[in-house]
This record gives structure tokens, sequence and C-alpha cells, in this order.
């Protein structure tokens, strides 16, 4: 968090959220390149009366969807994910105009997505959400981001990035070969993706 970009970067939000109005921050990069644990830390910075974390991944499509078909050999790529739930949620975050609404969060532990985990009151000014696709130049991802107020971009380096991704893969359930094999494999032609996005993102934040 103390990068030059980093320190603009929260200042600028600072500024945003003093005018009072709910900021909807998304934190994009492909896998494996820190998005989470920026969340994370910059609902630590605000504290959870200021901030919550919604993670684009509570709307990974259920195994019980894709097991079977092609889609499970590709988990995570764009087309596994159920887009216009995710868009309906931030509608509603954005409109600010329920007591609370409940998001979806991912268990890592059982690869599933589970319902109604994360609550944002509205109380609550700035709502992070981080995954994936938030820049994809797709008709209806093109409507996720304009829901966002802003979007900031990882720039991991990516032996770095594929280190963390692999060693994620083996503390979940992967033996190493495996992981290696997924990471190497489904997880970098996403981020191939991911990474044609980045000069649409408003602000670049280098791993530090």
């Amino acid at each position: 968090m103390d990068s030059p970009e980093m320190r603009q970067a929260l200042a600028a939000l600072r500024l945003r959220l003093d005018g009072g109005q709910r900021t909807l921050l998304g934190i994009a990069g492909p896998p494996g390149s820190g998005k989470s644990t920026l969340a994370a830390r910059l609902q630590q910075q605000f504290g959870p009366d200021l901030a919550v974390v919604v993670p684009m991944d509570g709307f990974h499509l259920g195994n019980a969807i894709i097991d079977g078909t092609p889609l499970r050999q590709r988990k995570g790529a764009i087309d596994t994910f159920d887009v216009g739930g995710y868009l309906s949620l931030l509608q509603r975050l954005a409109r600010r105009d329920e007591p609370v609404v409940y998001a979806p969060d991912f268990r890592r532990q059982l690869d599933e997505p589970v319902a109604a985990s994360i609550a944002v009151p509205a109380s609550v000014p700035l709502v992070i959400t981080e995954g994936n696709y938030l820049l994809a130049d797709h008709p209806v991802w093109r409507r996720v981001r304009a829901e966002l107020d802003e979007v900031w971009f990882m720039d991991t380096p990516p032996d770095l990035r594929l280190a963390r991704l692999v060693d994620r893969h083996v503390r979940f359930g992967m033996n190493r070969p495996a992981a290696e094999d997924w990471a190497g494999g489904s997880d970098e032609a996403n981020a191939r993706l991911i990474e044609s996005t980045r000069s649409a993102a408003d602000r670049i934040i280098p791993w530090s």
C-alpha cells in the first residue's frame, strides 16, 4: 500500500468518499495478481463501517451446472460466470435504496459460490468488487463496467503471479503437477484475455 501509485489512488478515493455518495470501486487483473489481497487491505484501511468487499467470484456458475460439460475444464473462463446476476447486484448496490443487500461469496474450500453470505448495509459508502473480467469488451460486461465508478488494474510480475497461483491451487487440494497444468493452461488463457483489457482501467496499480 506504499507505492506512489497506491498513495495517489487512496488519496483520490478518500476525496471521492468525502462527497457522501456511494462509490463502487472495481479491482481487475489476471488470476493470482493480488486482487483479493488488495481488496482486503482497502477494507481494513477504511474499516467495516465504510467499506465492504463483494467479489465477482460469488457469481461462478455452480458445479451442478458445469459438471459433465466442457465448461468444467475451463472453470474461471469468462463464460463460466453468471454475468447477468452480477450486473443486477451491482445495479442494486448503486441504487442504495434498500436497507441491506445480501451478496454471494465464493468458498474455495467448497469450490462453490454461497448465496447471501455478505451483507452490504445502505450506510456503507464504499463497495469494493474484485474480479477478472471487469474491463472485458463484451456487451454485458461493458454494462458491468458502466456501473463501476472506477476500476484499478493490478500489475503483477508474471512469474510471481504464476507461482502464487500454483501455490493457491495446491493449498486448496490440487497436487502440484495438476496445479501447474491448470495455472499454465486454463488460467493462463484467461490471463491473456484479461491483460488485453488493462488499457481500459482508470489506474494501474503495481504489486508491492
